[in-house]
């Protein structure tokens, strides 16, 4: 194996290298070689009258082209990726992990890509819409028994159920037959070849849906049972007819990416999650197939010379190795080294953000920071549950939108990114960050201002009556002393806690910290502190993403018993705060379809109420944090693509 890069000045001397065998291969210039030899010729000569040939040697001029040298083999381009885990399995349907997602982008062709907020066709030919024409809803004729959206879920009709009619209307079923909408959406998948020459064919995108429904898979099974049918209608497009009722958000996407029914067509769903063909070497047809797998140390691939796009000059690298280094720090030694191209996010993060830029300014890596879709937070307990808070054991002291806001602006949000992150992030105003396409025009942005946030404390009457630096009460006369809690074993976490706790002394409120095992901080209620609503306040992370998860603050999502009207104590909304208002335009944005003036604006004005609400206090965007070597081209890392080898096909070494 030859490897390209060493150091730095192994770069400029082969870039040298490089421009001499260009230049040469640029311009062939035929040489001439002179040279004198001796040779022997014949004279005729006059000797006592007579002509006789008489032998002589004589020196000669000779020139020559010689015959062009051999070109030699170009060398073999081997890119060695390091990552922190192994992944369990490559199946598909066997598991998400970061690492096998990441892995399997060399197997399998993308069908689609989730690149800066947006969706985007890869291995299809376009993602379909309504305004294209393949995708349409239709008006069609239900009756009872037949399956139908009811409440939100899937059900047999019955008399007595509540449906949506085409014309829009909610009406309680009485019996005979009712007209419903029905989503119709076509795909078409571009023509490409599994990596043994089986061309792919659309029966093999039908073959992974059963797979995907199959009981034995253990998938989401969400889609699946709001799909009517899923159908081939050629060699090549599928057609998927969702549930009379089921307006799917996400119906161009909704495309289950083929698998080899010609490899794999012998193997029950149960068996492919445990078998090697499917598990451990997986036919695909992406840019790479799997060469070996040692099982702690790596997974070595070669180029699939059966690739759909080989005659575009993919994938750029001959080989692929996948070395699997648990420890961090030797990681990223090793990256410096070059025993590693390219270093994944999974084994580093930001605290090797000075060992990183370091290494940049000396020209020996590039490393790469991105914000994610990941967001820091610190919740209100606005509502909570039972006998705690609201009254019971403590003033109400969030109700009050005016005292949300100021201890939003109590808050240097700021110092956090800069001190915790390296300025590398941003501090965010809502649930999705500034640069999201569907960030609206008018939101509250809350600066960091201690002297608004004192006064505007002051004005709801929480005043510091007796001198010692923290607020009381008006009406009780107890100091505004509250607890932060958060999860254990995140110095993150411990260091933007602290820094909060610094930020609100500074405006009368005390606030105690503590710190729980995550399984114990995310239990669910009525046992969890956090989602059993039962704390002053609480710190931790959401995921936004394309779509923006308004969900997440709607009152119907508030944890809470069922038969107390709640929405269940697996549900998302821990604050308890509900705003009637927010709710109407977040159910609206939700039942909108992307592309429509009701999908984007009701997503903007709901991001404008949270904003001025502030349920919760919006913090930071977490980083992906990766590196690679400089001779490592067409590597990045993009915020919504949750793997940055999303693109392996056209990562290149120089």
């Amino acid at each position: 194996m030859i490897k390209l890069k060493k150091s730095l000045l192994a770069i400029v001397g082969l870039s040298a290298l490089a421009l001499v065998l260009s230049a040469c291969e640029a311009q062939i210039v035929e040489v001439e070689v002179t040279r004198v030899v001796t040779e022997t010729v014949v004279e005729e000569v006059m000797v006592e009258g007579e002509v006789v040939e008489v032998e002589k040697e004589v020196e000669v001029v000779v020139t020559a082209t010689p015959e062009p040298a051999m070109e030699e083999e170009a060398a073999s381009k081997d890119l060695i990726i390091c990552m922190a885990q192994e992944p369990e399995t490559l199946y598909v349907y066997g598991g998400g992990t970061l690492v096998a997602s990441a892995i399997r982008h060399a197997v399998f062709e993308n069908d689609i890509t989730t690149l800066s907020y947006d969706f985007q066709a890869q291995g299809l030919v376009k993602l379909p819409s309504l305004s294209d024409g393949d995708a349409v809803i239709n008006t069609v004729d239900v009756t009872e028994g037949d399956m139908v959206l009811v409440g939100g879920e899937p059900k047999a009709l019955e008399v007595g159920d509540e449906v949506a009619t085409a014309d829009g209307e909610t009406v309680t079923y009485e019996g005979g037959t009712i007209s419903m909408e029905q989503m119709v959406v076509d795909f078409e998948m571009k023509p490409r070849v599994w990596s043994d020459g089986t061309p792919v064919s659309a029966s093999d995108s039908v073959y992974s849906y059963s797979l995907a429904a199959d009981p034995d898979t253990q998938s989401s099974k969400f889609n699946i049972d709001r799909t009517a049918s899923y159908e081939a209608t050629g060699d090549l497009t599928v057609q998927r007819t969702m549930i009379p009722g089921f307006l799917d958000s996400e119906y161009h996407i909704g495309f289950w990416g083929p698998l080899p029914e010609h490899a794999w067509g012998g193997f029950t769903a149960a068996e492919l999650i445990e078998a090697e063909e499917s598990s451990r070497m997986p036919m695909g047809d992406g840019p790479f197939v799997i060469e070996e797998w040692v099982p702690g140390e790596r997974i070595t691939m070669v180029k699939n010379e059966n690739y759909y796009r080989a005659s575009e000059g993919y994938p750029k690298v001959d080989t692929v190795t996948y070395r699997f280094i648990p420890d961090t720090n030797s990681l990223v030694l090793q990256l410096l080294s070059g025993e590693c191209d390219i270093g994944t996010q999974d084994g580093m993060d930001v605290a090797q953000s000075p060992f990183l830029l370091e290494a940049e300014a000396q020209g020996q890596l590039t490393p790469y920071f991105q914000t994610g879709t990941v967001f820091e937070h610190i919740d209100f307990g606005i509502n909570s549950y039972g006998d705690y808070g609201d009254g019971i054991g403590r003033p109400d002291w969030f109700e009050d939108v005016r005292v949300r806001q100021a201890m939003t602006m109590c808050t240097d949000r700021q110092s956090m990114v800069d001190n915790i992150l390296y300025g590398r992030s941003e501090v965010i105003h809502t649930f999705i960050p500034s640069v999201h396409p569907l960030y609206p025009e008018g939101l509250t942005e809350w600066p960091f201002d201690v002297d608004a946030g004192n006064a505007l404390l002051d004005e709801v009457g929480y005043v510091d009556s007796d001198g010692d630096g923290i607020r009381e009460d008006s009406i009780t006369g107890v100091p505004f002393a509250i607890t932060l809690g958060t999860t254990t074993g995140n110095e993150m976490r411990q260091q933007l806690t602290q820094i909060f706790k610094d930020n609100m002394i500074e405006c009368g409120i005390d606030v105690e910290l503590y710190y729980q095992p995550a399984g114990e901080w995310f239990a669910d209620g009525p046992d969890g502190v956090l989602f059993g609503r039962r704390f002053d306040l609480g710190e931790f992370a959401w995921l936004t993403g394309v779509n923006p998860a308004c969900d997440l603050y709607i009152s119907e999502n508030i944890t809470g018993p069922e038969e107390e009207g709640f929405g269940g104590w697996g549900n998302a909304s821990e604050t308890g705060w509900v705003n009637e208002e927010y709710d109407a335009i977040c159910n609206a944005a939700l039942g909108s379809l992307p592309g429509t003036p009701e999908y984007e604006e009701n997503h903007k004005e709901a991001q404008r109420i949270f904003s001025q609400e502030v349920p919760v206090i919006p913090l930071f965007l977490r980083l992906k944090v990766a590196g690679a070597g400089t001779n490592v081209k067409n590597f990045g890392v993009d915020p919504t693509q949750n793997s940055e080898l999303y693109n392996l096909f056209e990562i290149d070494l120089e």
